[in-house]
């Protein structure tokens, strides 16, 4: 039940959840109450969380308001990239879908950690051989 132009939309990546809200506005990115540049401790972690509003020339058109919650600052920069794609296709699909998916911008990364195995230090990482 959004209103008229109020587009949300969540997005995930490893242990991250992220929940956009955009609106018209100025361009202005809060993540969970802080402005983004104070809430990402790299500026390549917010360029790479702009991404989707540079490739379709919206970065000054949109105010976001982000709530994300587990993992890292990496995990929480790709959550919150992909859900701002996908509110995107929520504002005009036909004009930015094929912008978004030829940049890779609407594809869920489904890597996650692999679990440890018995026997094992980590998932892959044997203890250490001893000849002798």
């Amino acid at each position: 039940m959004a209103k008229a132009n109020v587009y949300t939309a969540t997005g995930r990546r490893k242990r991250s959840v992220a929940q956009v809200t955009m609106k018209s506005g100025k361009g202005i990115i809060t993540v969970n109450g802080v402005d983004v540049n104070d809430y990402m401790p790299y500026d390549t972690l917010v360029m790479d969380l702009k991404q989707p509003l540079e490739l379709t020339g919206t970065v000054d058109s949109f105010d976001i308001n982000v709530v994300v919650k587990g993992g890292g600052f990496s995990g929480q920069t790709g959550a919150i990239r992909l859900a701002i794609a996908r509110a995107l296709l929520e504002v005009n699909s036909e004009a930015y879908r094929a912008t978004l998916k030829g940049a890779g911008m609407i594809t869920r990364d489904a890597r996650i950690k692999e679990r440890k195995k018995y026997g094992l230090k980590k998932a892959r990482r044997a203890p250490q051989f001893s000849k002798r």
